[in-house]
């Protein structure tokens, strides 16, 4: 095989240099992996309050997700966040306390209104940054459902309430569905001039957690359910000209997509349910609108560090099997990520940052993630939010703050844009024998390198060691490259800093517990 591109040399530090021989860094731009899409985040459920605090609030936070300029030392603004996802809510807030909802910060307004008609005047917070969203550059936009409005739904809630893993929506009540949904994505693009791109009527479906309830919005179906929603949601936007593509299934875990875990038959094999033409009552790949793509959650499957590498394995092989794409479009902390403690408590530190920088890299390296999405772009106390908010008693005022895992982030969407090409990277060792996956130690380096459609190449590295480590550019056609450094770390002002620029041939110190992005001038 013939390699081309790029070769890079790995050293440890002096002081480890004998127990890790040198290890080298081979593009392949011969062998292009995936098409990147997008990196994104939600406004859930903050925004609706975050979009009515005084403006220069508002327009900090968006400058932080959205802004691809950069301060006069070049060093970015913010993490360019290339895609935004907007949550469409239910109804639950209208129902206060009555929505069995316990949490304000977790029930969400509906547009559709009580007497049939629309209020566009709610959502308004969340509407507020689809505009300062679209200001900052970014033009794709996602929206997504965790329950249909509480007109349609058989409990007449937006949670399910333990009545059971099918769909909370009446029989008579699908079509009405569908023709809100068409109502959404025509009526936000008339009064806000809006278009959302994208649409997921589902979240999570399968997750154990929507059968039980009542802590937020959401509903459990079966892939039969979901797939005749799908297919009169499809025919409401054709009729109305609406070119929107519709996503399934937004799954709450990766082994539900080619598998089941903790469901069963009728809710697991996801990939097969709707892209295998053999499941004729769910097939869904000759559907209008409905592209030939999975999105799904990487919660629960990033420990213990087996898991992180076999599951994403398992999906790729049955994405690959039924040529269907992939986006990982939700995950935050969870219990089970006992390694940074789990959930509870908000993390400003790289301890977070660097976990969440390697779940990416695995996202994107060994499921073939086209696009990278986080959960929550503001949280509180816990560890689900790019930023941490601390709003006052009126939830209408307060003060935000940004944090290590919002920029790590960035070295990935700041630099990787829509439509970079993802190459492949060989390892090998002095004697030129191949490491196999060498581009990822798991409590070391980890690296992974994209063109972008400008011609920029992007080249990501994690260091998640406890000691420096150094690496030299060689070429092989013989041009000088010249590649400016941003890095990540838990110093001060280390927030995607540019901290110099190399050529080929020269060495680079990628200092401990720190992410550092490479990008050629």
């Amino acid at each position: 095989m013939k390699y081309k591109a790029l070769l890079f040399s790995l050293f440890a530090t002096a002081n480890l240099f004998a127990q890790h021989p040198a290890i080298h860094f081979e593009i392949e731009t011969d062998q292009p992996c995936q098409t990147m899409d997008y990196f994104g985040a939600s406004d859930c459920w903050s925004m609706q309050f975050i979009g009515l605090w005084p403006q220069e609030k508002q327009n900090q936070v968006a400058d932080w997700l959205f802004s691809t300029e950069n301060h006069e030392n070049g060093q970015p603004k913010g993490i360019g966040l290339s895609l935004w996802r907007f949550n469409v809510g239910a109804g639950s807030a209208e129902q206060g306390e009555v929505s069995q909802i316990a949490s304000p910060w977790m029930r969400a307004e509906c547009f559709l209104q009580a007497d049939g008609n629309y209020n566009w005047n709610k959502q308004q917070g969340q509407r507020n940054f689809l505009r300062l969203a679209k200001e900052r550059g970014v033009n794709k936009f996602l929206a997504f459902l965790n329950s249909p409005p509480v007109y349609f739904t058989q409990n007449g809630l937006a949670t399910n309430t333990g009545r059971g893993g099918t769909l909370n929506l009446k029989e008579e009540h699908y079509k009405n569905f569908a023709h809100f949904l068409a109502n959404v994505i025509k009526g936000v693009e008339k009064h806000d001039g809006i278009k959302f791109n994208y649409l997921c009527p589902f979240n999570e479906p399968d997750g154990h957690w929507n059968w039980i309830g009542p802590k937020q919005e959401g509903t459990p179906a079966t892939n039969r359910e979901i797939a005749r929603a799908i297919r009169l949601i499809s025919k409401e936007f054709v009729n109305n000209q609406i070119d929107t593509q519709i996503l399934v299934n937004e799954s709450s875990d990766y082994r539900c997509m080619f598998d089941t875990h903790m469901t069963n038959w009728e809710r697991g094999y996801q990939i097969q349910s709707f892209f295998n033409p053999d499941s004729t009552a769910t097939y869904l790949g000759d559907t209008p609108n409905v592209p030939r793509l999975m999105v799904g959650h990487s919660y629960w499957t990033n420990t213990p560090l087996n898991n992180l590498h076999d599951i994403r394995c398992q999906l790729k092989d049955t994405l690959d099997k039924y040529k269907v794409d992939f986006w990982q479009t939700e995950t935050c902390i969870m219990g089970n990520d006992e390694e940074i403690g789990g959930g509870g408590g908000y993390d400003f530190t790289m301890k977070t940052a660097l976990y969440v920088a390697r779940i990416i890299h695995h996202d994107i390296v060994y499921a073939g993630a086209r696009s990278w999405q986080w959960w929550r772009s503001i949280g509180g106390d816990y560890k689900d939010g790019l930023i941490r908010e601390y709003s006052d008693p009126t939830f209408l005022n307060g003060e935000v703050k940004d944090s290590k895992l919002m920029w790590a982030l960035g070295n990935y969407s700041r630099f990787i844009r829509p439509g970079a090409v993802r190459k492949a990277i060989i390892a090998k060792d002095n004697q030129g024998k191949i490491i196999p996956e060498g581009d990822t130690d798991v409590t070391g380096l980890m690296c992974s390198a994209y063109q972008n459609t400008d011609g920029k190449e992007v080249f990501v590295m994690i260091n998640y060691a406890a000691e420096d480590k150094e690496f030299t550019f060689y070429q092989h056609n013989g041009i000088i490259k010249n590649w400016t450094i941003y890095r990540t770390s838990d110093k001060d002002g280390e927030n995607l800093l540019p901290v110099g620029s190399i050529k080929n041939h020269e060495k680079v110190v990628i200092p401990a517990r720190s992410i550092i992005t490479l990008v050629t001038q």
